[in-house]
């Protein structure tokens, strides 16, 4: 398996756009770092104008913290699309080529391939995430320094500077299911279809789709909130609440790993049974 794994990996590393999302990622993150360098001082006041002129905030606010922390936010939208860039391309890939077949005459169960490739695009996944990470959380702290972080949602939360770390630490482990949710889904599409651009369509606009029943205030939608993956995808945010809901973390985990898992299982039953001859 660690073979295959090694090979599925090596097929990725040498396709043009496996390189997208990092060149993207890598951009877009340099980018914002130049911004808040030159005008960091003048959007840490934008995100806490609402509540300057009641409080008086002291410290060092504009730091690494602050920069991975909003970087989470902005990407959280835009990674999926850089990981179904991949994912998507993993079994339909095979069929744009024309390699189906030289594939499945290995002395290769297909459920062996399946498990190959699904593994090798979580990999990906995973790394897109770490990239993300080590240029905001860590180049961010070379440039800005750590200091407090400021957390503006429905409240305000200033967490300590050496409280902050290990909660950036599970952030990024419960991207990794969250982004590991989205490359499952992606790959279940490839297994439909023989071209990549069907599946990374799909997904997106299952996505999209779902955010916008999330954000629509009905009593129908909100019924059908609960069974959507796309409901927990951010719940990283919890980790920088005063006190962390583990238990809420915990479950929202555990439905996208379950949604990860199903997604998977259903890949496996349309490539058992697809038919290469045709």
């Amino acid at each position: 398996m660690i073979t295959l794994i090694s090979i599925e990996l090596y097929k990725i590393i040498h396709k043009w756009r496996s390189y997208i999302g990092i060149i993207a990622v890598t951009a877009l993150i340099l980018i914002f770092h130049l911004a808040l360098y030159i005008e960091g001082e003048k959007y840490l006041d934008f995100l806490t104008r609402s509540f300057r002129q009641i409080f008086i905030l002291e410290g060092h606010f504009l730091n690494g913290y602050l920069v991975a922390q909003q970087v989470l936010m902005l990407l959280s939208v835009h990674l999926p699309f850089f990981i179904t860039l991949v994912t998507g391309d993993l079994l339909a890939g095979e069929a744009t080529g024309g390699t189906y077949r030289m594939l499945l005459t290995r002395p290769l169960s297909r459920a062996k391939i399946v498990t190959a490739k699904f593994l090798a695009g979580q990999i990906y996944a995973i790394s897109i995430v770490l990239l993300v990470a080590l240029l905001s959380l860590g180049l961010g702290i070379v440039i800005f320094g750590r200091g407090e972080l400021i957390v503006v949602r429905e409240e305000i939360v200033i967490l300590s500077k050496d409280d902050i770390f290990w909660r950036f630490m599970l952030a990024y482990c419960f991207a990794f299911i969250s982004m590991g949710t989205v490359a499952s889904l992606s790959y279940l599409f490839s297994s439909f279809v023989d071209n990549a651009i069907g599946p990374i369509i799909s997904t997106m606009a299952v996505i999209i789709v779902f955010l916008i029943i999330s954000s629509i205030d009905a009593s129908i939608f909100r019924s059908m909130k609960p069974y959507l993956f796309t409901t927990y995808m951010t719940d990283w945010r919890l980790f920088f609440d005063q006190t962390v809901n583990f238990q809420e973390v915990i479950k929202s985990a555990a439905i996208l790993l379950s949604h990860s898992i199903a997604f998977f299982a259903a890949t496996l039953l349309v490539f058992t049974r697809k038919d290469i001859l045709t």
